[in-house]
């Protein structure tokens, strides 16, 4: 059956493969990002082609961005979000996380449709017991640790989500992605741990690694994030649901590293180079020790499971990324 999906943050990473797999699944798809961190260049194959999408360069912020929409959307999928304290900018992860899904709700509630709201792994926060499933404490540090502001406010909007639906009647779906990457991420640490080491990898410099290297985590390809959303959208089994989306493949934040400089091809041994936390964020940052996914809800609701291996997917992700940095070399000043 064809919808029609409204996908804020359309430009940016998970947004624009998620439009991929919306148009060519025979949707129709209306789009809305700021361009902050988007690239127009994710989808721009998408615009004036006469594929059925509509781009809206707008703030999810300002409440006035949702204002003139059509009442005929059948789904919201917010994945607009700001996401890194550890490097300053605290306030806008607030704001942007808690103002842009609140707008966003609004919306839902004007068009009495379906919301598909994206979280994230970071609402565990620190409970020590992995795997993760959907109905565990979420443990956090003090507020004085601006890291922590990241997983409440996206923690804020789940329960925002949730009080709508109970006092308004539409559905919302909760998605906690766990270290979604692939072409296309952002080449910071915006993108990544992963696209951070890919960088350092091709430009025969030191990876840095931040504490000791051994913490963990679970890092999911692209297309199998996006299987889980298109599931979550579709499937009303979905609604009223928190889901955890995720590869249960556990690595050490040391042995990334050494996957992507084998997986890249190029010579010699990887140079590491272990980051204090205390060198950053003011001296006070706090990290999670291990973070992998119990994935048993989203594969008896969803239907999905990740298919994608981390070497297959690094494989794909070096290769556009070698591309991009040509690219952006290449690119007139």
């Amino acid at each position: 059956m064809s919808r029609k999906i409204l996908i804020t943050g359309v430009a940016g990473f998970l947004g624009s493969h998620l439009l991929d797999r919306l148009i060519a699944d025979g949707q129709e798809a209306i789009g809305i990002d700021d361009l902050s961190m988007g690239r127009l260049g994710n989808i721009s194959h998408h615009v004036g082609g006469g594929t059925p999408f509509t781009f809206l360069e707008r703030d999810v912020t300002d409440p006035g961005a949702f204002a003139d929409l059509d009442d005929d959307i059948d789904c919201i999928v917010h994945l607009a979000a700001f996401k890194i304290p550890r490097y300053g900018k605290t306030l806008d992860t607030l704001r942007v996380n808690s103002k842009g899904g609140e707008n966003v709700l609004e919306l839902a509630r004007r068009l009495a449709c379906k919301c598909v709201l994206a979280s994230t792994s970071d609402v565990y926060g620190r409970n020590p017991n992995v795997p993760f499933a959907e109905t565990d404490d979420l443990v956090y540090g003090p507020s004085t640790v601006a890291r922590w502001a990241y997983a409440v406010s996206k923690l804020h909007d789940e329960h925002l989500a949730l009080a709508y639906q109970e006092a308004y009647g539409f559905p919302v779906t909760l998605l906690r992605f766990f270290g979604s990457y692939g072409p296309r991420h952002h080449l910071s640490w915006w993108g990544g741990p992963q696209s951070v080491f890919i960088d350092a990898v091709l430009d025969d410099e030191e990876i840095p690694i931040h504490g000791d290297g051994l913490q963990t985590r679970s890092f999911t390809y692209v297309s199998d994030t996006v299987a889980g959303i298109a599931a979550a959208i579709a499937r009303p089994e979905a609604n009223g649901e928190v889901l955890n989306i995720g590869s249960t493949f556990e690595i050490t934040i040391l042995e990334l590293a050494h996957t992507i400089k084998r997986l890249s091809g190029t010579p010699g041994e990887p140079r590491i180079r272990l980051v204090p936390y205390e060198s950053f964020a003011g001296g006070k940052y706090e990290d999670v020790r291990r973070r992998v996914p119990d994935v048993t809800r989203c594969q008896e609701i969803l239907g999905v499971t990740a298919e994608v291996g981390l070497d297959e997917g690094l494989l794909e992700t070096i290769a556009w990324q070698r591309e991009a940095r040509r690219a952006q070399r290449d690119r007139p000043e």
